[in-house]
């Protein structure tokens, strides 16, 4: 299936009343999953789905990135029951999600990365979440590794500054301050359920009426900051964004970034450090204007800054960091001409 119509608001996909938006919801969840070449890791997930899907009306969706691995091959003779997207090319996770939003008919649509699993009762406790929380518009969850160490589940808006101290590694020496640590809210006890500014789109759980108040994801952001920007237009609209640690999902993460085999990611010319960069500047000149050329210069400044501590050393491991941030300063600049500094988002896919 080949969309073409990726922006826009929600309007044609919900009743205008929230009233008649209820009456009318054929489900009591839309789970949407985007996959691309991650045939295996899909199935793991899929299968949680269906576990924790089961005692309710529930959708399900898988949105198939242009995957050369046969992933939907695999949905279709596995899973049945998916309504399964193709996307004849890579549309990103926001545009792709789109695709599926423009569908769904759910009371609540649920985003689920291909990598990420439900705990037991993690769906069940999201709805009930949800059903009693009428002013949460995007609810998050407690995310952890495989081995069940938390991730960052509940982050703050970006500013140019707090970038610059995750950039210099500050925010993971002193994880417990309140200034070094605000931007993943390391400081906060992750047991106490609070309203936050964004949560990481591995999992999220959303209102159909806060995105027909808001509109879709902005597919300009390929990858990267489409949540955050999603989040802010909501926060801005006068909704909330929630966090909620007694729902647990399993989150693997990179699975996809993973499979392009094409790209050398231990290299400082890494496509996906660019894709980043890209999506800051955008990010940054949709919401603060010029400090899209602030944010550029401070993080190259960083950059310099290692180069200059690294590269009169003879040690070889401070010369190859040295030459790690002389690409790293050669891919912002190249961002920032493919964004014509955060103004145009380059044609999908990336």
């Amino acid at each position: 299936m080949k969309e073409t119509l990726l922006q826009g608001n929600i309007s044609d996909l919900a009743p205008t009343s929230l009233q008649e938006d209820v009456a009318k919801s054929v489900f009591d969840v839309s789970i949407i999953i985007v996959s691309f070449n991650t045939q295996a890791i899909l199935r793991e997930c899929l299968e949680s789905v269906f576990r924790e899907a089961h005692p309710f009306r529930a959708e399900v969706f898988v949105v198939d990135n242009a995957s050369m691995d046969g992933s939907a091959e695999m949905v279709e003779r596995q899973f049945p029951a998916v309504r399964l997207i193709r996307s004849e090319v890579n549309l990103g996770f926001g545009g792709a999600n789109n695709l599926a939003l423009k569908q769904a008919r759910g009371r609540f649509f649920v985003l689920l990365n291909s990598d990420a699993f439900f705990a037991p009762g993690a769906l069940a406790l999201a709805l009930e979440h949800m059903e009693e929380t009428p002013d949460c518009a995007l609810g998050g969850c407690l995310l952890v590794g495989r081995d069940g160490s938390s991730q960052p589940s509940s982050r703050c808006f970006h500013t140019v500054i707090g970038d610059a101290i995750v950039l210099t590694g500050l925010a993971a020496k002193f994880p417990k301050s309140r200034i070094l640590g605000r931007f993943d809210r390391t400081w906060a006890d992750e047991s106490v359920p609070s309203k936050v500014d964004w949560v990481p789109g591995a999992f999220s759980i959303v209102r159909p009426e806060a995105l027909r108040q808001v509109g879709l994801f902005d597919p300009d952001f390929f990858l990267y900051y489409e949540e955050v920007d999603l989040c802010l237009r909501m926060k801005r609209a006068g909704l909330k964004v929630w966090y909620w640690p007694d729902v647990v999902v399993t989150h693997v993460g990179g699975e996809s970034s993973r499979q392009l085999k094409s790209m050398d990611y231990s290299s400082p010319a890494s496509q996906v450090v660019k894709w980043r960069m890209r999506s800051t500047l955008l990010y940054y000149r949709k919401h603060h204007g010029s400090k899209a050329l602030l944010a550029k210069w401070l993080e190259k400044t960083l950059y310099w800054f290692t180069i200059l501590r690294n590269r009169w050393s003879g040690e070889p491991w401070r010369q190859r960091r040295a030459n790690y941030n002389r690409s790293l300063i050669r891919l912002m600049d190249e961002a920032w001409k493919d964004t014509q500094g955060g103004r145009v988002s380059p044609a999908r896919p990336w």
